[in-house]
């Protein structure tokens, strides 16, 4: 880096990371006291991320409605929301914004340079001069407002935030760890929800919003992070001249305070809300949660995790066994926070009964006491510190860029120690350390120490209170018409004219000036080539063999493909209880939870997934698939063979004890995952009604799977239950796991696959012979329209359908459309006039569509909108810079750029689904060639799904009762 540009910075610290293959920077800004780190590398993939201490003082929202209105233009950027503009029309691999309960981070990556320089200098922009000074309707509709539009009309409350946190307190989980976090921390920041609680956002005045963005949005409060492959001096150059010189530096009082160590436990009780007709028992929450030191301490901040991993989340861990084998909860986890100043840890029993609350301490003190006697199993430390490294050293974040992930890290610590941006991600010395700890007790002391003898800790229970929501909705009501009538008629036309000029405000176009002052690629920008996918068919020993050559630092990824076509159907869900079920059991070698730790030792983690791939040349036709993948270093390739070959061939599936704790444990985690992603499950049931492949989603991790394990559930313990369910499991082993059904998939290079071969030959061997009736997979569908009544606040509303079925091919355009419908016409109606957090559509090779909402304040409302939107594809007349944008942004959502493991996922896919290169390229051209014509030729899509009018919407019950003539069928999502 030319350090004669830097003349506006002062370097702290300069050294090489080996860790990260990084030279690493640690400097200040002369004239405000800009923190800047700075990771330079050989990675394309570069991220910007500028954060701010903010620490709110109550749960008014302040510091996240800052985050979402400081993003809806700026000085430089003057239209309503530029942020939608750039991920409509920029190419980056990440964009977003994030509020923490101690800070505000506003990351981007791209691989670009002139897009990466355009996506920085807009939010900067954003940050520093944004428009909120400028207008109140801002903060109105990202924040709150009243609504009412006209003088008869109920006085109610929207807003985006608003919405978006009515959500997020709707969900138990994320209830009890807001309440875990506050009675540990209840003086601090900590103590307070800075996504903001809906009963106290509309306490937030318009000045207060203004004035936290006065204190905290200067240069003086910020940390400013650069990673990748980029030109550091001329980036610190640019943001010095263009923003930080033109402030002064300021004494911005952001301390993060420390929380005072209790002299003495303390207990909570919290109530949470089910639907009136829920039953109570077993549906309580208990917590044990203690105060764990500082996340400065390097060494405790990785060693916690390893201890989470031995103690409790492991399967057959001490905690986590003894609560089941006693009855307490039916999903018993653990959860690490080292993202705040004072981390956190938890055990939890979920489903467990109010009366459990004394047992539920005492088994957990009991155990603790023993394991820091005798002893913490010493192969499950082990394990737990391997997983961790394996996954360290991988540095596999899927399609976020690792840069992103380190960034996040790096604030850990930088946040509290201006001098310590690395210690949290500079890891190798640690694990070394930590090795040599596992012979002694070290471990054992931590036990000691922070969660045996430390007066800083909690005991958290939520109780279920049936209609709880539906006594705050009425609370509400009344409050807002007691409200209402003490205005006078001047106060209610003064809100009645707001609400019109707010929408008038929301429906008004940005003017053609203002939208070319966002910066944008050319089309010569653009790749013209469609990646190629990479894999080579080899029959070898007789086994079929898919090899994909790719870089992978030494990492063997195999995937052990096993085909379902000769299964009944009906059985799929069964699949999906397999799935969960293998390497979750005592096999013939192995207890579970020595099983699971030997797989940690000499494996980066063996994991089971179904999935379906459409035929490219007959969308009618697809493949559906168990899969069974390892990741594993070269050296240990014989014990990864060995690993999947016991759990596979040698699982004992007679224990119904074991088998009823796993299939608990999953109907617990999908009662709350179903409810929170509701988008998805929404969407998922809905082109079930028509879409075969869907219905296979729906039937192994939906709502229909869901059905599936209350069934089962409410049959295990008869005999006849216990018979049907162990001889099905059975069975399906010996119908799936045949050399006829493998195909295993390989990704690594020339030099990792010796030995790969001999190894196929000897797994293909050891797999199931016996005879069984093989049938045709065919899944039946019905279409119906349904509604899930759920305890929450917001509604997630979908409508599907299938274009194929209407004879109508996939084009590369539908990529567009999916841009245009995501960030215009369903962002405007859905987000910024409706209120809904989000708002989405997908439209597949297969033909499967769909438009949805989430944490969406309507239901009718927003089904209209979908009704509209052929026609506002019909009427679409837009110039071509806009065109070009919608372009860009399909682009960059297709061009992510790939791990070595996500290129052989890209090949596997290629081959199964017979896919083309010719077909892959034309269908880029088709998105690239996109045109006004071409998108309004679109519409016909639209017209094709829609027509087959599958609804299905979960969401809260006054909602849905009110709009009952729109289902088919309505019942409770949790039955049980």
């Amino acid at each position: 880096m030319n350090t004669e540009k830097l003349s506006a910075y002062e370097i702290v610290e300069k050294r090489h990371i080996d860790d990260l293959n990084s030279d690493s920077y640690l400097m200040r800004h002369k004239k405000t006291g800009a923190r800047v780190a700075i990771l330079s590398n050989d990675d394309e993939n570069k991220v910007f991320a500028i954060g701010f201490r903010t620490p709110p003082k109550d749960s008014t929202g302040v510091a996240h409605i800052i985050e979402h209105t400081v993003l809806c233009g700026s000085d430089k950027y003057p239209i309503k929301d530029p942020f939608v503009e750039l991920v409509k029309g920029s190419l980056n691999t990440f964009l977003n914004a994030m509020t923490f309960p101690d800070k505000t981070v506003y990351p981007l990556a791209s691989c670009n340079d002139a897009d990466f320089q355009n996506l920085m200098d807009v939010y900067l922009d954003a940050v520093f001069y944004p428009n909120i000074y400028k207008t109140d309707k801002i903060f109105s509709q990202e924040g709150w407002h009243y609504e009412m539009e006209n003088a008869d009309s109920d006085l109610t409350i929207n807003g985006v935030v608003y919405n978006e946190m009515k959500g997020a307190f709707s969900s138990a989980d994320d209830v009890l760890s807001r309440e875990i976090q506050s009675s540990l921390y209840p003086d601090t920041t900590y103590g307070i929800e800075s996504g903001g609680d809906p009963d106290v956002i509309p306490e937030l005045t318009y000045e207060d919003y203004l004035d936290f963005h006065r204190k905290y949005y200067h240069p003086s409060n910020s940390y400013i992070y650069l990673y990748g492959n980029l030109d550091i001096a001329e980036k610190l150059d640019y943001i010095d001249k263009n923003y930080l010189s033109r402030f002064d530096r300021l004494d911005v009082d952001s301390k993060i305070e420390r929380q005072e160590a209790f002299k003495e436990p303390k207990e909570i009780v919290k109530p949470y809300s089910v639907l009136a007709e829920d039953k109570i028992d077993k549906n309580t929450y208990l917590s044990y949660n203690c105060s764990v030191g500082s996340t400065l301490d390097k060494k405790l901040y990785i060693a916690f995790d390893i201890l989470d991993y031995a103690l409790c989340s492991a399967p057959g861990a001490p905690i986590k066994k003894a609560l089941i084998d006693k009855g307490i909860g039916q999903d018993v986890y653990s959860e690490y926070d080292n993202g705040i100043q004072q981390p956190v840890f938890s055990i939890i029993a979920k489903n467990a009964d109010a009366s459990q609350k004394e047992e539920f301490v005492e088994t957990i003190r009991s155990v603790l006491k023993e394991q820091a006697a005798n002893g913490i199993d010493k192969k499950a430390l082990l394990a737990g510190l391997n997983y961790d490294e394996f996954k360290y050293r991988e540095a596999d974040f899927g399609r976020y860029p690792k840069g992103l992930l380190y960034g996040l890290q790096v604030f850990d610590s930088w946040l509290y120690d201006d001098n310590s941006p690395w210690i949290n991600v500079e890891a190798n010395e640690t694990f070394a350390e930590l090795k040599k700890e596992v012979p002694g007790r070290y471990f054992e002391e931590l036990i000691e120490k922070y969660l045996l003898n430390n007066p800083h800790r909690t005991v958290v229970m939520l109780e279920p209170t049936p209609g709880l929501t539906e006594k705050k909705d009425e609370e509400l009501k009344k409050k807002l018409a007691d409200y209402k009538a003490s205005l006078s008629k001047e106060e209610i036309e003064k809100i009645v004219k707001y609400t019109a000029d707010l929408k008038e405000y929301q429906d008004t176009p940005d003017t053609p000036e203002d939208l070319r002052k966002i910066p944008m690629l050319e089309l010569k920008d653009l790749k013209k080539e469609s990646e190629k996918f990479i894999y080579d068919k080899r029959t070898e020993n007789g086994v079929d063999i898919l090899f994909h050559d790719v870089f992978t630092n030494g990492i063997v990824y195999l995937t052990f493909v096993f085909d379902l076509k000769n299964l009944d159907a009906e059985l799929v869900p069964y699949v999906s209880v397999l799935k969960k079920v293998i390497g979750m059991m005592d096999t013939e070698n192995y207890s579970y939870g020595d099983l699971f730790n030997e797989v940690n030792i000499k494996t980066g983690g063996i994991t089971g997934s179904i999935s379906t791939y459409t035929n490219s040349d007959d969308v009618s036709k697809f493949t559906t698939t168990l899969e069974v993948s390892v990741k594993v270093l070269h050296e240990n390739l014989h014990y990864a063979f060995d690993l999947v070959k016991e759990i596979l061939t040698k699982t004992k599936l007679d224990d119904i004890k074991r088998l009823k704790e796993i299939l608990e444990e999953q109907y617990a985690r999908l009662q709350s995952d179903l409810a929170s992603a509701g988008h998805q499950t929404s969407a998922v049931r809905a082109m079930s009604y028509v879409s075969p492949a869907a219905a296979i989603s729906d039937r192994t991790s939906g709502i229909g799977y869901f059905r599936h394990l209350e069934e089962l559930l409410s049959k295990i313990d008869t005999p006849e239950g216990e018979k049907e369910i162990t001889g099905t499991l059975k069975s399906l082993c010996n119908a799936i796991f045949r050399a006829e059904n493998l195909l295993v998939d390989v990704t690594c290079t020339d030099k990792e696959y010796e030995g790969i071969a001999d190894e196929s030959k000897a797994f293909s061997d050891s797999l199931f012979t016996d005879e069984y009736d093989k049938n045709k997979f065919e899944v039946k569908t019905c279409r119906r329209n349904e509604a899930f009544k759920t305890a929450g606040q917001v509604q997630y509303v979908c409508r599907a359908g299938n274009f194929a079925s209407k004879g109508l091919s996939y084009s590369g355009a539908l990529r567009v459309l999916k841009v245009m419908m995501g960030y215009d016409y369903l962002w405007k109606n859905i987000r910024v006039i409706g209120g809904a957090y989000g708002c989405m559509s997908s439209y597949a090779k297969n033909g499967d569509s769909a438009f949805v909402t989430y944490r969406d304040p309507n239901l009718k409302n927003s089904i209209d909108v979908f009704e509209k939107a052929s026609e506002y594809l019909r009427n679409f007349d837009e110039d071509e810079r806009v065109i070009l944008k919608y372009i860009i942004g399909a682009i960059s959502d297709l061009d992510t750029p790939k791990t070595p493991s996500a290129k052989g996922t890209y090949g596997l896919s290629a081959y199964l689904c017979n896919s083309k290169m010719e077909k892959i390229q034309r269908s880029r051209d088709e998105l690239l060639g996109t045109t006004k014509e071409t998108i309004r030729g679109l519409s016909k899509y639209v017209d094709a799904f829609m027509e087959d009018d599958c609804l299905c919407v979960i969401g809260s019950s006054e909602k849905i009762d009110s709009e009952k003539d729109l289902f088919d069928n309505i019942e409770q999502l949790v039955n049980k």
